[in-house]
């Protein structure tokens, strides 16, 4: 049963440029400009219309932008709830600036051993990220520790708990790695390493969405029976100012906006591409957590009941319950 007939969310990439130089990633290869404040703003109208709720802002690495602060004020003002996830090589430097703009606010964290996190980012950047849970802390904020969890980190997440999210009162987000085109992420998640992960989603100051460990225990999303809702709830816009349908990562079409966001959305080309989500070869057996996440959102299902708990758990904990419900 279809819960929501309007998207909920918006993936905004405001360049694809990054710092850091993730293996698991390939964004960061791409030549990119940066997002136009005042298309930002002219789109952030019209995804008010359609019934957006989240704005994430993010690349790339989303800092980058020297206006980040200002897109996510106004973003704010007009009554969405924001989101970012950093690497944290340049939150020190802007963190004033983003002070109470940022209502999720992400620190990518992948393992407590310096040496392991930095050796999959790229870049030396662990010590970054804790000085930025310290600011954060001093300024009021309450960032929280995205864990990409791979085969070979899954036994860091007891160390990063307990010794980092814990003793600063933080809540850790478990991402189980995902795969997608040609980027090599790794091993494919085995069961036991699963299980391992499901096992964390109880625990206090853990957000653990376990329709993510679900859908891996069924294969993923499959073409003949389609979980997967991208199109119809998460609305994807690039730097370019396109439109990206039915998703970035497999970004079939991009069409220009040309300042009319809301009748783009609402034509027939765009409606046809929508209407093919989950539904395309490149589909099949797909697990990419970030359409996942509100796909389990807009129709009841047993993606949907599994999803639950930690949904509510999280925006409790976030108070931003009532911005989604208004």
């Amino acid at each position: 049963m279809r819960l929501v007939n309007h998207p909920v969310l918006c993936n905004y990439y405001v360049t694809y440029r990054c710092n850091a130089r993730c293996g698991f990633c390939d964004i960061w290869e791409k030549p990119s400009p940066y997002a136009n404040l005042k298309l930002v703003a002219e789109n952030l109208r019209n995804l008010k219309q359609l019934g957006v709720k989240v704005i994430d802002f993010t690349g790339g690495e989303p800092l980058l932008h020297q206006q980040i602060d200002q897109l996510c004020q106004m973003a704010k003002e007009m009554g969405f709830i924001t989101t970012l996830t950093t690497n944290c090589l340049l939150y020190p430097k802007l963190a004033r600036r983003l002070q109470g703009k940022v209502d999720m606010l992400h620190f990518s964290l992948d393992s407590s051993d310096p040496e392991q996190h930095n050796r999959s980012r790229g870049v030396d950047c662990f010590g970054h990220v804790m000085e930025s849970i310290d600011l954060a802390k001093v300024l009021g904020e309450k960032p929280d520790i995205l864990f990409t969890v791979f085969e070979n980190n899954v036994d860091q997440i007891p160390e990063v708990y307990q010794n980092i999210v814990m003793p600063n009162n933080l809540m850790m987000i478990l991402n189980p790695v995902f795969q997608y085109a040609q980027v090599d992420t790794g091993k494919v998640l085995s069961p036991s390493v699963l299980n391992k992960i499901s096992s964390w989603g109880n625990k206090k100051n853990i957000y653990l969405n376990q329709g993510f460990i679900q859908l891996r225990r069924d294969g993923g999303n499959h073409t003949r029976n389609p979980i997967c809702k991208a199109g119809s709830s998460t609305v994807v816009i690039s730097p370019e100012n396109k439109l990206v349908v039915p998703c970035y990562h497999l970004g079939v079409k991009e069409f220009p906006i040309n300042n009319d966001l809301l009748d783009l959305y609402r034509s027939a080309k765009v409606q046809e591409m929508i209407a093919l989500e989950g539904k395309l070869p490149a589909c099949e057996g797909c697990t990419i957590n970030c359409y996942m996440q509100p796909s389990f959102a807009v129709e009841v299902n047993k993606y949907w009941w599994k999803a639950l708990p930690s949904t509510l758990k999280y925006i409790r904990l976030k108070r931003t319950w009532k911005k989604l419900v208004a």
